[in-house]
């Protein structure tokens, strides 16, 4: 009931015969929804006496919580990175063309631009909610330009920078307006980096350790101040060494303050991570594991040569270069191929796999209440998978978005 009003009697919708992913287990319970959100059946029966007024047979699939892609640079010909005169409309492309690969909400994320590209960009991306017109905007990760030169990947080196003696008011001035960011990735070792990420993490902005030459103890100091991510692990960063296992350490330091969860992103696409170090991880720190495509404007496009921000990119078969190089940069791989990698790869369960592009994500970006979830009162997006992990169908807010076409129709 709402605000003191009977019952809603909006249309009570059942999916049947399909196992829910809830509570790190797989159920064979049947998920009902009403007016975008999760319904406890219970309270449907016993305080209201209603029964659904319509029934989905889902064919003994398996729903999960839709998948939150939390670093993807772009997709379909689109690059988030680009100061175009009109952003949105290559969001909303690539926003609907995610719902195949079992997304629902993401972040577009932006790599390292000079800043008139920050200004332009920024205010066009505004948070905007799911549904059929594709995917939810979470929020923009920007990635760069406060980042290491030595390992910068494939952001352009003439646009890093460092801070400056005012660090914040720096950080205002390359971007403008923080309204639309939910993520900020930066290397913890540059100077007066932590009165950044203790201001960002105010305003309640995830800060990211990333494309870093940073040892242990600096990066368990910017964690001291709020620091809650690691992208792309193992990408970018001093390698694991067993004196100093730099900001890979942080996976299992006794140095993170009692209450906070340290979460990492990997790309699990099997180019960017060798299997051994996706085992590694996932042992290691199974519940801070973040599947994340980090996938570039040549996603769904094949090969040839793509842009990503100020950087040409070649693709070759399942590898994206910057052109001329051998430096990867990003990923063409869908987040649905990720999670089927990670699954294999691993061994971990079906149920670890599904949560690591669902609840995991959501959780860093404190978004667990509502989304990531099959738990009652939170947003019903999911998807719907074979025991394969195929996307057979997503939802948002309880409505079909997207669908696999039925062979030999």
């Amino acid at each position: 009931m709402r605000g003191g009003e009977g019952p809603s009697r909006a249309p009570v919708l059942q999916f049947t015969n399909c196992r829910l992913l809830r509570g790190g287990r797989l159920l064979r319970e049947d998920l009902w929804v009403r007016e975008g959100r999760i319904l406890d059946p219970e309270k449907l029966f016993f305080d209201e006496r209603r029964l659904a007024d319509r029934q989905q047979d889902c064919g003994g699939c398996i729903l999960a919580p839709g998948f939150i892609d939390v670093q993807i640079n772009g997709g379909f010909g689109v690059d988030f990175s680009l100061a175009t005169e009109d952003v949105g409309s290559g969001v909303a492309l690539v926003a609907r063309k995610i719902l195949s690969h079992g997304v629902t909400a993401f972040c577009p994320t932006l790599v390292t631009s000079p800043p008139e590209v920050y200004h332009k960009v920024l205010p066009q991306i505004p948070v905007k909610r799911g549904g059929p017109h594709g995917a939810g905007v979470l929020g923009v990760h920007l990635e760069g330009p406060f980042i290491s030169r030595q390992k910068r990947g494939a952001h352009p080196e003439a646009y890093v920078r460092s801070f400056e003696a005012n660090a914040f008011h720096d950080v205002l001035a390359t971007y403008g307006s923080l309204d639309n960011v939910c993520i900020l990735t930066l290397a913890p070792e540059l100077d007066r980096s932590h009165e950044v990420i203790q201001e960002l993490t105010a305003r309640g902005i995830r800060v990211s350790l990333g494309h870093s030459v940073a040892d242990l103890r600096t990066a368990e100091s910017a964690m001291q101040s709020g620091a809650t991510f690691i992208t792309h692990l193992f990408n970018a960063m001093l390698p694991f060494h067993h004196r100093d296992p730099g900001i890979v350490g942080l996976l299992t330091s006794d140095q993170v303050p009692p209450g906070r969860h340290i979460f990492y992103g990997m790309i699990a696409d099997g180019i960017h991570t060798n299997p051994a170090a996706l085992r590694i991880a996932h042992r290691a720190h199974p519940q801070g594991l973040v599947l994340v495509t980090d996938a570039v404007p040549a996603l769904g496009l094949g090969n040839g040569r793509h842009t990503l921000g100020q950087q040409v990119v070649e693709v070759d078969g399942l590898s994206a270069y910057v052109a001329g190089t051998k430096t990867l940069c990003g990923s063409i791989a869908p987040m649905d191929t990720c999670v089927r990698h990670f699954l294999q790869t691993t061994g971990c369960s079906v149920e670890l796999a599904l949560e690591s592009a669902s609840l995991h994500p959501a959780q860093l970006l404190g978004l667990e209440k509502h989304k990531g979830t099959l738990d009652f009162g939170a947003d019903a997006d999911f998807v719907v998978l074979d025991d394969a992990l195929h996307v057979q169908a997503t939802y948002i807010s309880g409505e079909r978005v997207w669908q696999a076409e039925v062979a030999g129709q």
